[in-house]
C-alpha cells in the first residue's frame, strides 16, 4: 500500500474517531498502534514506548506542572480578585476603563500562569458580573475577557512554548524573550480597539460614578494587591531573562513565591494546597496524553516515510518561501478548527520545521508565528477553547453564539498582530537578537 493511501487512511480513520467522540488523544494514540502492528508488526511497539520514554525524561517538562499548580493557587486565593478590585478602582475613573482594567489583570495573570482555559474561567468569575452589573456592552464585555484571556499561550511563561521548545529543539528562554514584544502588541492592539469603540459610542461603556466606583483604597492596600503578582512575574521572568535561572528552576521558584504571597494572606490551607495539587494532576494528565498520542502518531508516521511524502509533496506545491509559510499558517488554522494546539504541534512540527529552516527563517521566530496562530484558534469556532470556558461561568442568558459573534473583532485583531509580525520579524527578534 503507498504512502499517499496510507495518509488518506490516517486522517479518515482519525476524523472518523474524533466525529464518534473519541478524546483526541487516545485516538491518535489508537491510530499509531493500528498502524505500527499493521505496517511493521508486534516489534514496533518498542517504537512507540522509546519515544514516549524519550519525551517524559526531559527535565524541562518538569516546568509545565510548576507553571499550572501556580496558576491553580492563584485561582483558589483572593489574589486576582484584590488585583481587579485595586485595577478597577485606578481604571474606573475613564470611560472603558473597566474593560482596559481587565485586559491588564489578563496580561498579569497570563505572565503568572501560562494557562488559557484558567485564566479566562477567572475573568468570567471575576470580571464579567462586574462588567455586567455597570451597563458595559455584553458584546464588548465578553469580547474582551475570551481575548484577554487567551494571551496565556502568548505571555511567558507559556505552555504551548515549552513544549514547541522542546519539539523545536530551540531554546525556550529565547522563545519567552520573543514572546514579549508581540505579547504588548496584542494588548495594544486590544486596547485601542476598546477605547475607539466606547469612545465613539459612549452607550457601550457608561461613565461611572464615585459611588460605583467605591472608596480609594488605601496606598499600602494597593501596593499589596498589585505588589504581589507583579513580584511573581519579576521573579520567573526576570530569573529567566537574567541568565540566573532555567526555565524549570524558574518555575520552582514562582511556585516558592505564589505560596508565600498565599500564605502571607493568611489563605493556604492543606485543603486549598490539596486541590490546587489535584487540579495540577488533571491538568497536567490531559496535556501529556495528548503529548504521548500525538508523538507516537507521528513517530510511526515518520518510520513509513510519511514526513518525506508530505514534505515532497509541500514543497511542490509552494517552491517559494512566503508560499511555503502561508501554506503552514493555514494549515495552523484549519487544524485549529477541531484539534487542540498540542496536536497540531506534535502533528505538523516534524513536517514544517526542517522545511521552514530550510526556506531560511528563524525557527524562534516560527515558535512566535504558531503560538500566534494558535491564539486565534482559541477564539475561532467550531472548537473555540475560549468561548467554551467562558461558558461555563457566564449566566445562562450568555449563549455560546453571543460569545462566538463577540470574540470576532478581537480575532481581527489578531490577525493584523500576525501579519505585523510575519512583515517585521524583528518585533520578535530584537529582544533574542540583543541579549545572545
Amino acid at each position: 500500500m503507498s504512502i499517499a493511501v496510507l495518509s488518506a487512511l490516517i486522517v479518515g480513520g482519525l476524523f472518523a474517531l474524533l466525529l464518534v467522540g473519541v478524546p483526541f488523544a487516545f485516538a491518535a494514540g489508537a491510530i499509531a498502534v493500528v498502524a505500527a502492528w499493521t505496517q511493521f508488526g508486534p516489534q514496533a511497539m518498542f517504537l512507540i514506548s522509546s519515544r514516549t520514554f524519550e519525551l517524559v525524561t526531559d527535565f524541562t517538562l518538569v516546568a509545565i506542572p510548576m507553571y499550572v499548580l501556580m496558576a491553580s493557587l492563584i485561582e483558589r486565593s483572593g489574589i486576582a480578585q484584590d488585583l481587579y478590585s485595586s485595577l478597577y478602582r485606578v481604571f474606573g475613573r475613564f470611560r472603558g476603563g473597566v474593560l482596559l482594567a481587565t485586559l491588564a489583570i489578563a496580561f498579569i495573570l497570563g505572565a503568572t500562569t501560562g494557562i488559557v482555559g484558567g485564566e479566562v474561567v477567572l475573568l468570567g468569575l471575576v470580571a464579567l458580573p462586574q462588567m455586567m452589573r455597570l451597563g458595559y456592552s455584553n458584546k464588548l464585555t465578553l469580547g474582551t475577557i475570551t481575548a484577554g484571556g487567551s494571551l496565556g499561550t502568548m505571555v511567558p511563561p507559556s505552555i504551548v512554548l515549552i513544549l514547541y521548545g522542546i519539539t523545536a529543539g530551540v531554546s525556550i528562554s529565547e522563545l519567552f524573550m520573543a514572546t514579549a514584544t508581540p505579547a504588548l502588541l496584542l494588548v495594544t492592539l486590544y486596547a485601542g480597539y476598546v477605547l475607539i469603540r466606547v469612545h465613539r459610542d459612549p452607550s457601550l461603556a457608561p461613565a461611572l460614578t464615585e459611588e460605583q466606583i467605591g472608596p480609594r483604597k488605601k496606598p499600602m492596600e494597593t501596593l499589596r494587591n498589585v505588589g504581589f503578582p507583579v513580584f511573581i512575574v519579576f521573579a520567573v521572568l526576570g530569573s529567566i531573562y537574567a541568565g540566573l535561572a532555567s526555565i524549570t528552576e524558574s518555575a520552582a521558584f514562582g511556585v516558592l513565591g505564589v505560596m508565600v504571597a498565599v500564605a502571607l494572606r493568611g489563605e493556604l490551607s492543606g485543603r486549598m494546597l490539596a486541590g490546587a495539587l489535584l487540579q495540577t494532576l488533571v491538568t497536567c494528565g490531559v496535556v501529556l496524553w495528548l503529548v504521548f498520542g500525538t508523538n507516537a502518531l507521528i513517530g510511526v508516521y515518520n518510520a513509513m516515510g510519511g514526513i518525506r511524502f508530505m514534505q515532497g509533496l509541500i514543497t511542490g506545491i509552494a517552491s517559494d518561501p512566503m508560499m511555503l509559510l502561508a501554506i503552514t499558517i493555514l494549515t495552523f488554522l484549519i487544524l485549529g478548527f477541531f484539534v487542540d494546539w498540542v496536536g497540531i504541534l506534535f502533528l505538523t512540527t516534524p513536517i514544517f520545521l526542517p522545511l521552514i529552516r530550510q526556506a531560511g527563517f528563524d525557527p524562534v521566530w516560527f515558535g512566535v508565528i504558531f503560538n500566534m496562530t494558535v491564539q486565534v484558534a482559541y477564539l475561532t469556532p467550531p472548537f473555540a477553547p475560549s468561548a467554551f470556558y467562558l461558558k461555563s461561568v457566564a449566566p445562562s442568558s450568555v449563549s455560546l453564539s453571543d460569545i462566538y459573534r463577540s470574540s470576532l473583532p478581537f480575532v481581527g485583531l489578531q490577525v493584523v498582530a500576525l501579519g505585523l509580525v510575519i512583515a517585521f520579524p524583528q518585533i520578535a527578534l530584537w529582544l533574542p537578537q540583543l541579549l545572545r
